[in-house]
């Protein structure tokens, strides 16, 4: 949808993109006033990177959370993380509602673009449901941890268990425990903690597969058969990229532990990877087939209309099904006995070369400028792009130019490539013939 301001014709993702902007701006000037940090003043590039990656629930740092910025400064964050988790559209159609107000038709539209909805009928009612997942969700995951928390650090424990879950529950990745473990620690501190790594873990499930799966399982409870084919395809796909990792993870990379530390080490890292940003365990340790692996999981990502980045879980699945019914040499392409679109394949095949070819060129360029291994540097643009966070701790010593690159590429992954490339090219020019065809060989 297109409406005209000042003359301008503007597209709802252009819309989209402007509010997102317009939030990383507003939270960078907040982060520059010496209220938000504990001592002097944050830079410009400090503020705009902490910004980018709270807005865009990326988790990547340069100044550790819990040690530099003030309360004020990390509530601030907690804002960003909350309004970019949920949608920049949805938390203003929200106040929008609860205020009484109306809801506009370019308004609806932007909240179907922003929430990946296959219909504009019903989405205000929608909308307040995602809230309500939400603050559930995360008030209970701050239940769960409160016992943990005030154990170990008193009545601050509960500001601790109210920060990490609103993080865990947006995919954000970033954590207060800078003062208490050490700076960048992350969770290092509770690998074993049942009270701490399966609400997380939990919390990053249920916040990266989707509102719209959430919304299929409380209509239609256990009638798996009744689940539109995406929530069927988010759900066993989420599944598949659990257990596969966590398998692999707890045969080849955590022998050393107990089994309990182990399987939990395993868990968390097989979760963890598809844009939540938390670790347990120094990934120093890990092979190069294990950084491998977690370099695929964060470019996978979450699912759609999910607070999860990266490329989606049904671009995996719809390419994986496409490539099924060229070896079956089926004419279309089917998910759980229906057909998909050939412009969805398209997409996916478009936003697959994106995902790959995006973070692997900014590597190249941040190696060369920085001097750091490719297969490291890949690691943080990947995390970035993936809007991950996890680090194997380059990310506070990089030089501006990467930091400008891991920046556009934090709010390349949770804008999304295709509303970019839609915001960039607002004028769409059917097709009024057709070309003559002309065969080239493939494989």
């Amino acid at each position: 949808m297109m409406i005209r301001i000042f003359g301008i014709k503007i597209t709802s993702f252009q819309m989209i993109i402007a509010g997102f902007l317009g939030v990383i701006l507003a939270g960078t000037l907040l982060l520059m006033l010496p209220v938000s940090v504990r001592e002097g003043c944050a830079s410009f590039e400090e503020a705009l990177f902490t910004a980018t990656s709270a807005v865009c629930v990326t988790g990547l740092v340069i100044r550790d959370t819990a040690t530099y910025w003030s309360v004020f400064g990390q509530a601030v964050i907690l804002v960003l993380i909350q309004i970019g988790g949920l949608g920049v559209v949805s938390v203003a159609a929200f106040i929008a509602t609860i205020s009484g107000r109306k809801i506009t038709l370019l308004q609806r539209s932007m909240l179907q673009d922003n929430i990946s909805a296959h219909q504009i009928g019903g989405l205000v009612k929608m909308n307040e449901f995602i809230f309500k997942v939400a603050f559930i969700a995360e008030a209970l995951g701050a239940l769960f941890m409160l016992p943990t928390f005030c154990r170990d650090y008193g009545p601050s424990g509960i500001w601790t268990a109210v920060f990490h879950s609103v993080s865990a529950f947006c995919n954000a990745g970033f954590d207060l425990m800078g003062d208490k473990t050490g700076q960048f620690s992350s969770l290092t501190a509770y690998s074993a903690a049942t009270g701490v790594v399966i609400p997380i873990s939990l919390l990053i499930i249920v916040g990266g597969i989707g509102f719209l799966t959430w919304e299929d399982i409380a209509v239609n409870r256990f009638s798996f058969h009744r689940y539109r084919m995406q929530s069927k395809v988010v759900l066993t796909t989420t599944g598949i990229l659990i257990v596969l990792p966590l398998l692999f993870l707890f045969s080849f990379e955590y022998s050393g532990f107990d089994l309990k530390e182990r399987f939990f080490l395993s868990l968390f890292q097989a979760v963890t990877p598809r844009t939540a940003g938390f670790n347990t365990a120094s990934f120093a340790g890990l092979s190069d087939v294990g950084r491998g692996l977690l370099i695929s999981l964060m470019l996978i990502g979450g699912s759609p209309g999910s607070t999860a980045g990266g490329m989606k879980t049904t671009t995996l699945a719809v390419l994986a099904a496409n490539s099924l019914s060229v070896f079956r040499r089926k004419r279309s392409v089917q998910l759980f006995g229906r057909r998909v679109e050939d412009t969805t394949v398209r997409h996916a095949a478009t936003l697959f070369m994106m995902y790959l070819s995006l973070p692997v060129v900014c590597a190249a360029g941040m190696s060369v400028v920085e001097d750091i291994p490719f297969g490291t540097c890949l690691f943080e643009t990947a995390s970035a792009i993936g809007t991950v966070g996890l680090s194997l701790g380059i990310t506070p010593v990089l030089g501006l130019f990467s930091h400008l690159i891991l920046i556009l590429l934090m709010f390349f992954g949770r804008v999304g490539g295709l509303t970019l490339i839609y915001a960039a090219v607002s004028v769409i020019r059917p097709d009024v013939s057709k070309r003559p065809i002309e065969k080239i060989n493939v494989g």
